[in-house]
């Protein structure tokens, strides 16, 4: 599947692939510097990579929270950034109407983990012909993400990845089941874990998602050990400061040593 990606590339190499970038596009210039350097740890490593941000931020706690620059404008950046870096990326969508707008700047469409369940969207997206990353609902069994699945290949696409990303412990918790990466990858897709919002702490009594960041690490070599295809993960030079999630997100300057252990273990494994 993932060879339908336009300019993905080291699928030869046999590692895992990776998805990274910002949260959210913030401003022209810091998510060309991410994927720049993103860029240049997977070349080195030769690790398949597709570059993610999120146009808007549809999903925030608090009206005053930022959202992003603009529709057209933030996909306007990542569309250079795929351009200038030939490097493949992808977006979050929120409805049918952002489906057919983003298809025409990205490479990888992304149904967000509250959404999963959307048909319209799901429809819409499949009917863009690009590849759809699903993300598993925090609410929702591994076994029931085969009715998403069906939903877009109903809809004549194929080329689907469903996303791990934990699940709701509580009112302010996740966690990650590892059971569900088999019971996924059954479904005969690539299997992703999204390492970073794994490890949210949401509903806070201040409205700002919390986040467990120290413990990116083990959930990301607890999920190569169990056979993901792929590793999500969001980072940013300077998390502190980050317009969203960023309580969460790996420092950038942390995530080649990162992705230097997970290929040990993937050849271990």
């Amino acid at each position: 599947m993932l060879e339908l990606i336009p300019t993905i590339k080291n699928l030869e190499s046999g590692n895992f692939f990776l998805i990274a970038g910002p949260c959210v596009i913030e401003n022209k210039k810091t998510p060309f510097e991410i994927a720049s350097s993103i860029k240049k740890i997977t070349d080195h490593l030769q690790i398949p990579f597709i570059f993610k941000a999120s146009f808007k931020k549809a999903n925030r706690s608090r009206i005053d929270s930022f959202t992003g620059i603009g529709d057209v404008a933030g996909l306007k950046v990542i569309q250079a950034i795929g351009r200038e870096l030939s490097i493949p990326t992808l977006t979050d969508i929120h409805s049918p109407e952002e489906a057919y707008l983003a298809s025409d700047y990205v490479d990888v469409l992304q149904i967000p983990a509250f959404l999963c369940r959307q048909t319209e969207l799901l429809v819409a997206a499949a009917k863009t012909e690009k590849p759809i990353n699903i993300k598993k609902g925090q609410f929702l069994s591994a076994d029931a993400m085969r009715f998403a699945i069906e939903k877009v290949r109903s809809a004549g696409n194929k080329k689907i990845m469903v996303t791990e990303r934990g699940s709701m412990f509580g009112y302010h918790d996740l966690v990650v089941d590892y059971r569900n990466i088999p019971i996924m990858k059954n479904f005969g897709v690539p299997v992703i874990l999204d390492v970073t919002h794994s490890l949210q702490q949401p509903n806070q009594p201040s409205g700002i998602t919390g986040g467990r960041p120290e413990l990116i690490k083990t959930i990301a070599k607890a999920g190569i050990a169990a056979g993901v295809d792929g590793i999500f993960i969001e980072t940013h030079p300077d998390p502190s400061n980050a317009l969203s999630d960023g309580a969460n997100m790996l420092k950038l300057d942390l995530l080649e040593d990162l992705l230097s252990k997970l290929i040990k273990i993937r050849k271990a494994i």
